[in-house]
């Protein structure tokens, strides 16, 4: 139980830490560190994809012989079509990012405030179900998930999660709200996680024949973060090294974790 309650917390933690930078850094995070952890963010974020969601979700599957990979497949396409729909109506992360003041004329800074956190806290939901749905695969004992394995993708998805509370703590610091406010700000927009996994795990008997598909589901999400998201953002300006090398040791990392500990 403790492990649960642990591995639900360890990703909020990831946010809260990384909106805590507001208290220590200038208003602005220096270019180079920002892609620095927005490619170390999407190599961890991929690398979970794969090794802890589906891969299992293809593990849980055998029983359908070489059609293994269905439900992965279905799982994966419905994830990315959820968050495609969700960029629709949310604003772009990256977009916020680049031109936090948008135009006066047609909105407060309040609201930019408020759609900057609302965008960010919907992109994570599907985040906070990931873990929910592997750590109710590890309480079913339907998958070969571990508490280790599970923990794994928690503290992965904890370390993407510091710099995106960073990046957003800063720009709404720079906008001229203060350091505590910032971090609130921040620190709320991953709240919505643990519940999003609590709700999940509580859902477990009901969702059980869906498992494969839900972890699946997740992994397509993260992706579609990823790509759509961060690496643009990592990327801009044809700058390019030191987002390649920060993902590369952000994969690398979470690689390492999931398959030692799983």
């Amino acid at each position: 139980m403790n492990t649960i309650f642990l591995g639900l917390l360890i990703p909020f933690l990831g946010t809260t830490l990384g909106s805590s930078c507001v208290f220590f850094m200038k208003r602005e995070m220096n270019d180079s560190v920002q892609r620095a952890l927005l490619g170390f963010a999407a190599g961890v974020m991929i690398a979970a994809s794969v090794w802890s969601l589906l891969i299992p979700a293809m593990d849980m599957s055998e029983s359908l012989g070489r059609l293994a990979f269905l439900p992965a497949l279905v799982g994966f396409a419905l994830g990315v079509a959820f968050l495609f729909l969700l960029d629709k109506i949310t604003p772009h992360l990256h977009a916020m990012a680049e031109n936090p003041e948008g135009p006066k004329s047609t909105v407060s800074k309040m609201s930019r405030t408020m759609m900057l956190v609302f965008a960010v806290t919907l992109h994570n939901i599907p985040e906070g179900m990931a873990v929910g749905v592997v750590f109710a695969s590890m309480m079913s004992g339907e998958a070969q998930i571990t508490a280790a394995g599970a923990l794994a993708l928690s503290i992965g998805i904890a370390i993407q999660n510091f710099p995106e509370g960073a990046i957003i703590s800063m720009p709404l610091r720079s906008e001229g709200n203060g350091k505590m406010r910032s971090f609130v700000y921040g620190t709320l927009s991953g709240a919505v996680e643990p519940i999003a996994a609590v709700i999940t795990i509580l859902l477990t008997s009901l969702i059980l024949p869906l498992l494969p598909y839900l972890l699946a589901f997740a992994a397509g999400a993260m992706v579609y973060v990823v790509v759509e998201e961060l690496l643009p953002e990592a990327t801009r300006d044809e700058k390019t090294d030191i987002c390649t090398l920060g993902f590369a040791v952000g994969f690398a990392l979470m690689m390492v974790l999931d398959v030692a500990l799983g």
